[in-house]
């Protein structure tokens, strides 16, 4: 997820300022390296890792800028994130389970303690909702992301991609 991640340009970067464009951890303006065989060495170090038995760490993605239909955040800010946060290592733990999504494990509504804030199932329903659209306009970007990087890109990158394809098809 996080070697397709979106982000708004900045001076930084070529093009118009605030334009979402594909770019991998938001480094493709400072890497004086192919990002193709960045995100090999990092797979293959990860495939080492786990042969010699370590516990690899779990990795987690949020959007905590999601906008609704009338373009309001519908995460209620960033004084709530403590909230995901302290699911994220309750779940590192062992001490939440979480529900399977087409990207992974996310939380239940239940595992977030909500105390101190009106934040009800529908809301979080909002929040956590896959839009099979938008999701299939975002692959279409992936796809533009994986042409710019073809050469050494690791197979792994596009057989991810084609399985969240086929899991968002089914859903």
């Amino acid at each position: 997820m996080a070697a397709t991640m979106g982000s708004e340009t900045t001076a930084a970067a070529f093009g118009a300022q605030g334009v979402v464009r594909r770019d991998p951890f938001a480094m493709l303006p400072f890497c004086g390296y192919n990002m193709a065989d960045y995100f090999g060495h990092w797979l293959k170090m990860g495939e080492q890792l786990k042969a010699q038995g370590a516990r690899l760490p779990a990795i987690y993605c949020v959007n905590w800028f999601r906008k609704n239909a009338e373009g309001k955040f519908v995460w209620p800010g960033y004084g709530e994130n403590m909230r995901v946060l302290k699911w994220i290592i309750d779940r590192a733990e062992n001490r939440a389970a979480g529900q399977q999504t087409m990207f992974g494990v996310a939380p239940a509504y239940g595992e977030i303690n909500w105390n101190g804030l009106a934040f009800s199932p529908e809301q979080f329903a909002n929040v956590t909702s896959i839009d099979q659209n938008a999701w299939a306009e975002e692959f279409a970007l992936h796809d533009e992301l994986f042409a710019q990087l073809a050469q050494g890109l690791p197979a792994q990158m596009t057989e991810t991609k084609k399985a969240m394809e086929a899991r968002l098809a089914a859903v």
